[in-house]
């Protein structure tokens, strides 16, 4: 049984890792440079996660780091197998707001956590959104001609368009 829970997760990603590198050079630096958040940080973050519901609701203070370092897995993951540095670092103003949340909620439901929790949040989406359009816009050239009809079109329907009688 531990065996296929280790090995699933592996094959699945070395699949993944294959589609994704066809034709690239494979090798065991690829590879563990390529992986290594989901070899060394995300197992650490699941430990503190199984540390803590192994204790059966002692030891609340694990989900933060586990959290924290759950998020961080995932993003370097992410950032890493698709080379989007610039776009996912967000995540990493995310991870805490993850961590303390996680406090919130299998915790005594601390009201006052809930301030840093949604300023985290709400910065982590709010640059999210910014890079997510800064970089969807840059890679694609065809974009700024749509754009300029389109508010071209709406200013002449502004000034165009009938006024309503008051």
């Amino acid at each position: 049984m531990a065996k296929r829970t280790i090995l699933a997760p592996v094959l699945i990603l070395l699949g993944v890792y294959l589609i994704l590198n066809q034709g690239g050079a494979m090798g065991p630096g690829t590879i563990f440079a390529t992986f290594w958040p989901t070899l060394f940080v995300i197992p650490l973050g699941l430990f503190f996660h199984w540390m803590y519901f192994s204790m059966i609701g002692r030891g609340v203070g694990l989900l933060v780091p586990g959290g924290v370092l759950l998020t961080v897995g995932l993003v370097s993951q992410i950032a890493m197998l698709f080379g989007n540095w610039g776009t996912m670092w967000p995540g990493f103003i995310l991870a805490p707001a993850i961590g303390l949340f996680e406090l919130y909620w299998f915790g005594g439901r601390n009201k006052w956590l809930l301030i840093p929790i949604n300023i985290l949040t709400v910065l982590s989406l709010l640059f999210f959104s910014v890079m997510s359009i800064g970089s969807a816009l840059s890679n694609m050239s065809y974009i700024q001609p749509v754009v300029a009809i389109v508010l071209i079109m709406g200013g002449a329907y502004l000034i165009m368009g009938r006024k309503k009688h008051m």
